[in-house]
């Protein structure tokens, strides 16, 4: 008993919290449904004023200053439901009971001869009613609507049914299709809106997460060439320090336990990167295709998963590879070309070869130059396109290149730019700096194309 007194405590007080709220409820910030819905709803306000004083002093017999209340408490009522709806309903519920009231005792004592009016909704009031209680389903929930129907329903039952008036012709079966009608389309409408609202915020989060996993793709995809470098110096510092006390005469004692431990430093080490690497490369399957970004660096060098980084030395089989794709590669090498850590060429290699990718992906039959100019301080990677000989077809890329592109340049501390030429063609410029740290403005070699570069 205890259990079916505290339900109705509940509800009772949920009902209560529902239909006595002063909480506003304005509409949407949209330029249409700000102006738009506010003019119809005092235009309606106005009409059902003029309708109400005229009918209620006319055919109700309620006189002028009594019908002029009833009928302005009504108007003000529609035009409160733009802000606060529950109380609008409240004030509209209220006119109404008090409007029959009166309009049943006068038409008791004074029956009409003919043309009997409607009662206990009279016309304006069933249609300043409806619009009050779309307004209210298209702003609050559905349980709030469905409470103000059903005593709306069982507040017409009472007056018609229980109380009535045998001088009036009933309106509640007309009154509650319409108010149920209206209500159904509010709550429609505002569960639409709703929907409509949840998907731009779902899409909005797919986007940013999309962004972020593709970031992080690029940027494992980038540790696990590095790791291939550095686990390259690490077995060279091994096999180094086993070969020292042999290329020493008379080696001290001292010299080969540092050295003995040197060597198993390195061995621990390659070991360990041997272990990660087994991880990342778990992550980027052989089979993956030339879209995938997972597998995108071993299916465009036709290699095994397991093969060596590759360096600048492999340019001209890059190049020879686009050329036989139909695409016309020019190669130029500026300045003396100086010794590059392996990350740099590595980073250069695959700005190259991401630029040529997307050049046959988006720019077919075009003409592009490939330029590296070797500085003191770094290496300028430029890679320039002209314009496509035709359009190109819909690419199911994800995007990836640029910022894959962009990642490289970074992590070297580098700058890499990339935009559309004056001549309707792309062009990718990266300086990527010998020692990490490119101390100084950024300066471009020249461009011998006539063409405008970054």
């Amino acid at each position: 008993m205890n259990g079916v007194e505290k339900r109705l405590t509940n509800g009772l007080r949920v009902l209560r919290q529902d239909l006595w709220s002063g909480k506003p409820h304005p509409l949407p910030p949209s330029v249409w449904l700000r102006w738009l819905p506010h003019g119809t709803v005092f235009l309606v306000a106005f009409g059902t004023t003029l309708a109400g004083v005229d009918l209620m002093a006319d055919r109700y017999g309620l006189g002028p200053e009594y019908s002029l209340l009833c009928a302005a408490a009504q108007g003000v009522a529609v035009s409160l439901a733009l802000w606060w709806p529950v109380p609008a309903w409240w004030l509209s519920t209220t006119v109404m009971v008090v409007a029959a009231v009166g309009a049943r005792a006068h038409l008791t004592v004074n029956p009409p001869s003919d043309n009997v009016p409607f009662w206990p909704w009279s016309g304006p009031g069933i249609f300043a009613h409806a619009m009050l209680l779309f307004l209210l389903a298209l702003r609050l929930p559905t349980r709030v609507s469905a409470e103000v129907l059903a005593l709306t329903v069982l507040l017409t039952y009472v007056l018609q049914e229980a109380v009535g008036s045998p001088n009036q012709e009933p309106s509640g079966a007309l009154a509650l299709a319409m108010f149920a009608g209206v209500t159904i389309l509010g709550g429609a409408l505002r569960g639409r809106r709703e929907a409509r609202t949840q998907l731009v915020r779902q899409t909005s989060i797919t986007a940013e997460e999309r962004a972020r996993r593709t970031v992080l793709e690029e940027r494992s995809r980038i540790a696990r060439e590095l790791h291939d470098v550095v686990a390259h110096h690490m077995s060279v510092i091994s096999i180094q320090a086993q070969v020292a006390p042999h290329l020493t005469e008379n080696p001290s004692e001292e010299l080969k336990e540092n050295l003995h431990g040197i060597r198993q430093n390195a061995l621990e080490a390659l070991t360990e990167l041997r272990r990660v690497l087994g991880v990342l490369r778990s992550e980027y399957p052989p089979d993956a295709g030339p879209d995938d970004p997972r597998g995108r660096a071993g299916v465009t060098e036709g290699t095994a998963p397991h093969a060596p980084q590759p360096t600048l030395d492999r340019l001209d089989a890059l190049v020879d590879n686009t050329r036989a794709a139909g695409l016309a590669v020019v190669t130029e090498i500026h300045g003396e070309v100086r010794p590059l850590p392996p990350g740099v060429e590595l980073s250069a290699y695959r700005i190259v070869q991401e630029a040529l990718s997307n050049a046959l992906r988006h720019a077919p039959g075009s003409t592009v130059r490939v330029e590296l100019t070797h500085f003191p301080r770094g290496l300028q990677v430029r890679v320039i396109n002209s314009r496509p000989a035709r359009e190109a077809p819909p690419s199911p890329g994800a995007g990836h290149g640029l910022l894959g592109m962009r990642e490289r340049a970074a992590m070297l501390g580098g700058t890499l730019m990339a935009t559309e030429t004056s001549h309707g063609g792309f062009a990718v410029v990266a300086f990527l700096p010998r020692d990490g740290h490119p101390g100084g403005e950024l300066r471009l070699a020249p461009d011998t194309t006539g063409e405008t570069s970054p």
